[in-house]
């Protein structure tokens, strides 16, 4: 049995007759939206809703299944409400999600036996540093491009396992089921007729072998995990059922699905090797398409599948960075400094320097190309003339920080030199950051004239697969670049900003 409508408290919107879109899921770690996308890939309408998280411990993060499907279902109501485009006129329905992200629950009653375990969650941080006393890291790498960390998904299902009163026995009797977000939304949409996943989403759970594409059984030994959990894994861009009658009356096909950072990749049409992009959100997220290589990393990146769309895999590289427009957030609701994260911008270019001032927002670790799980955040270079625009200026700064380290990375373990980045997300709408950015990187920095990049590499995904759009060539054609940001600093006044950032994380580092 799979959650209702009735057990949501939502009922169906209603239906009008012609025309065609295509609409994009965009389930988020913060919000969920609905997009409704046009031909010539316009933003024509969208809804959003916030998710609450929870931190139930330091360094814990969770959040409600249930809340998350039922906030899904209820933007795309509002988004049919609010543009008068109905079912009958969706040709198909894509997906993009947190990704990570981790919930198991009861075949039969459809209810999760546990909250959503969050990507940003440290509490398998003693599992992944098991693996590692072990010596199982560099197979796990080998098969899955992941380094052992709290981060992925393995980790998580089996602490829900060993720490849920009966979730071991219920999982060896095939009484439960493993999902990332858009496998828990899939299945209910469809009625519980569709238990899958796609291939970039597989390649984030650490028990998917990227090379033989398949659920890796080794793998799963090695954190007992029983494959029968494990959903079905099919290519992004193809069929995942239809939405039932229930939630949308003329049941769209669900035709694309991709994690949010791969489908940011297709958004920008990152389709040819060396294309690079970054997404500035809650964290920020940068990716490298590398083509047909699985690029190794020996820099702390990890390597993911990056498209899966027409029958080919591109590898990608990827940084994760865990706190970006997050740090912001805490700026404005930890500490007061702000009322607004619109106003940073400002702020910030009220100052002519940092005054070699630094924060390291290692607020549940570091990411890449660190991966120190217990590192911890710190604010240094204060003096007596430091104000409330100090501390600001160095949380935007540190986005760009933390982004150059990934890039470089990426650069010397690809061998391939960057002309430009791409960007998205919300903060890449803050001008001193992206200038700050290209004055780091020495390259043009160049913004999504659409800010849903994200939604929009699902409603591609899902448009290619039922030809709403053709071929690749057509989504280039139709791509809008928006903004420039060209270096102008003095090399002298990077090399000065950087050295002073890498002797604040050496600080924040335990390891």
């Amino acid at each position: 049995m799979v959650l209702s409508l009735k057990d949501l408290g939502l009922v169906d919107a209603p239906v009008s007759m012609d025309g065609r879109y295509v609409m994009a899921l965009d389930s988020g770690t913060t919000s969920v939206r609905a997009v409704i996308v046009d031909e010539y890939d316009c933003v024509v309408a969208q809804a959003s809703k916030r998710i609450k998280t929870r931190f139930p411990q330091p360094g814990w993060v969770e959040q409600d299944p249930v809340e998350i499907l039922a906030a899904q279902i209820a933007v795309m109501m509002e988004v049919q409400f609010k543009s008068g485009i109905h079912s009958d006129r969706i040709a198909a329905i894509g997906i993009t999600n947190q990704r990570e992200t981790t919930v198991v629950w009861d075949r039969d009653s459809g209810q999760p036996i546990h909250n959503a375990i969050v990507w940003q969650c440290r509490r398998t941080a003693s599992i992944s540093d098991r693996l590692i006393d072990e010596g199982l890291a560099d197979e796990i790498k080998a098969k899955t491009g992941l380094t052992p960390d709290p981060y992925f998904s393995g980790t998580k299902i089996k602490w829900i396992l060993d720490n849920v009163d009966g979730a071991r026995s219920a999982a060896e009797a095939g009484q439960l089921m493993f999902g990332t977000i858009d496998t828990w939304l899939i299945y209910n949409l469809t009625g519980g007729e569709v238990f899958a996943t796609d291939y970039t989403n597989a390649s984030r759970t650490m028990l998917f072998n990227i090379h033989t594409l398949d659920w890796d059984d080794d793998l799963l030994r090695m954190l007992d995990i029983p494959r029968n959990m494990l959903p079905e894994v099919r290519w992004s861009s193809g069929d995942f059922g239809r939405v039932s009658s229930d939630i949308m009356t003329y049941g769209p096909p669900i035709t694309g699905v991709a994690g949010d950072q791969q489908a940011s990749l297709f958004g920008h049409c990152c389709f040819k090797k060396g294309d690079t992009k970054n997404t500035y959100g809650t964290g920020c997220f940068m990716l490298m398409n590398t083509g047909e290589d699985a690029v190794m990393s020996k820099r702390g990146l990890v390597t993911t599948i990056g498209i899966a769309q027409g029958g080919h895999i591109s590898y990608a590289l990827e940084g994760s960075i865990f706190h970006a427009g997050a740090t912001v957030q805490w700026v404005r609701d930890k500490l007061g400094l702000i009322n607004s994260t619109s106003e940073a911008s400002d702020i910030c270019r009220s100052l002519k320097s940092n005054n070699g001032c630094y924060l390291v927002p290692a607020f549940s670790g570091l990411g890449a190309p660190w991966w120190d799980p217990d590192a911890r955040g710190l604010i240094c270079g204060l003096t007596g003339a430091s104000d409330r625009a100090t501390i600001v200026r160095a949380a935007c700064e540190s986005m760009a920080y933390q982004s150059f380290d990934v890039l470089k990375a990426m650069e010397l373990d690809s061998d391939i030199k960057l002309e430009a980045l791409y960007v998205d997300g919300g903060a890449s709408r803050n001008e001193f950051i992206m200038q700050f950015q290209a004055d780091l990187l020495g390259i043009p920095v160049v913004q999504s004239e659409n800010a849903e990049t994200t939604a929009l590499g699902a409603a591609y995904l899902a448009g290619l697969a039922v030809g709403y759009w053709e071929d690749l060539e057509e989504l280039e054609q139709n791509r809008m670049a928006g903004r420039s940001f060209a270096p102008e600093a003095s090399e002298e006044e990077v090399a000065s900003n950087l050295m002073g950032w890498h002797d604040a994380v050496a600080r924040a580092r335990t390891r």
